[in-house]
């Protein structure tokens, strides 16, 4: 299945060479903006695999369009534009811009350009699903030892019988160990009221 793009300029021309080049290249152009709010609202509805877009635009400018749809998690931005000072780059840093190439465009620039961006941007949320999982392993396993430390105070246990309880309550109740020690924690909220 082809890259699915929305492409953002303000000038009709800049937009329809980058169609041209786009589809050559084999990419799919599933929507076009003139200004950066625009590209937004597209983008949130359409849900591209990349938005392509100019940094000087009418209403809200490529970069802060680029800082809301990395926010949201829509999809990564590259940016094509003829400024390449040095604040427009930072900005473009810290908005979690993934590429930038400046105009004018060169078709062999293109598919590098477009396939970095998506593979950087994969990276990063593969990291990010990494990072969630390990939190919630951490969090399942603080749950867990405030239980067993509950159970083995209060019914003189060691430390593996109050683990093999909770364990077997998971496996006897089709719950996970971690419903289980939310369990047995609330119970013993409940009964010290």
């Amino acid at each position: 299945m082809p890259t699915r793009v929305i492409i953002a300029d303000d000038e009709p021309i800049q937009r329809m060479d980058l169609k041209d080049v786009l589809t050559k290249q084999g990419y799919l152009v599933i929507g076009e903006a003139g200004d950066g709010q625009s590209a937004v609202n597209l983008a949130r509805e359409l849900r591209p695999d990349l938005v392509i877009m100019d940094i000087r635009m009418p209403d809200m400018d490529g970069i802060a369009a680029a800082e809301i749809l990395t926010q949201e998690r829509i999809a990564p931005v590259l940016l094509l534009t003829a400024f390449g000072d040095q604040p427009l780059v930072e900005r473009a840093k810290q908005a979690g811009v993934v590429n930038y190439i400046v105009k004018p465009l060169r078709e062999s620039e293109v598919t590098p350009a477009i396939e970095v961006a998506l593979a950087r941007y994969n990276e990063f949320r593969a990291m990010e699903g990494k990072a969630k999982e390990l939190s919630e392993q951490l969090e399942t396993r603080k749950v867990v030892e405030r239980a067993k430390g509950l159970l083995m105070q209060r019914y003189g246990l060691s430390e593996q019988e109050a683990f093999r309880k909770i364990q077997k309550a998971s496996m006897n109740n089709r719950k996970s160990m971690r419903e289980v020690a939310e369990a047995i924690l609330l119970t013993n909220e409940i009964n010290e009221m």
